[in-house]
């Protein structure tokens, strides 16, 4: 897990109001106890307050690079490449 990915983690369990670092952002909802995560601007996943991580699909979609994908696998989701496809939990977006 890169440096980043780590300082996001703790940003999120910290509950800070605004965590950012180069192309990564994470913004604490206060309304629901979550956290918002972005990259290069785009919101690519909804942290809960109990740590399930809800993907952006479309985001995922429109974006699906080895950073968006590294920062979600940090976030715990399943997601990867196969044969040039997006896999999220094992099935195709």
């Amino acid at each position: 897990m890169r440096k980043i990915e780590k300082e996001m983690l703790e940003a999120i369990e910290s509950a800070s109001e605004f965590w950012n670092k180069d192309n990564t952002c994470v913004e604490f909802v206060e309304s629901t106890g979550g956290s918002d995560v972005f990259l290069h601007g785009h919101h690519i996943a909804t942290v809960q307050r109990d740590g399930l991580a809800l993907v952006m699909v479309n985001t995922l979609r429109n974006w699906p690079t080895r950073t968006t994908m590294s920062r979600l696998r940090a976030l715990g989701v399943d997601v990867c490449t196969r044969k040039g496809e997006v896999m999220l939990n094992g099935a195709a977006l």
